[in-house]
């Protein structure tokens, strides 16, 4: 079993930076991805970014890409969010999320193990 923590969510104004973390412990050894994963009230859960284990590999929603960068510590084990430019309508729950199989990133479906969540909130 794989567990997932996430940190550094909150209230950041329109404009502003936010960087997520995600921590991995457990079976990390057999982990093969880390995604990030969002969702906002009413909304389905959408795929922000992903990132092979290695860090050698990152996979970005097209509308995300600009913004945002996906990073890997592996003497951590943990992955990161960089978010840049944040807009009201990047305020979501921020889902941390790995896999030890190959298939859609995108999917979360295929994902294997989740975090509890980090609420990101901007302000306009």
């Amino acid at each position: 079993q794989v567990q997932l923590v996430e940190s550094g969510g909150g209230l950041v104004q329109a404009g502003g930076s936010q960087r997520l973390s995600c921590a991995a412990s457990g079976r990390t050894f057999s982990l093969l991805f880390m995604a990030w994963f969002r969702q906002a009230p009413g909304k389905e859960r959408e795929f922000v970014a992903a990132i092979s284990w290695s860090g050698a590999s990152t996979f970005y929603a097209d509308s995300l890409k600009a913004r945002f960068t996906i990073s890997i510590d592996n003497a951590k084990n943990t992955a990161y969010l960089q978010m840049n430019s944040l807009k009201a309508e990047d305020t979501a729950v921020y889902y941390c999320a790995a896999r030890d199989t190959i298939g859609a990133l995108t999917a979360a479906r295929e994902y294997d193990y989740w975090g509890q969540g980090t609420q990101v909130t901007v302000s306009s």
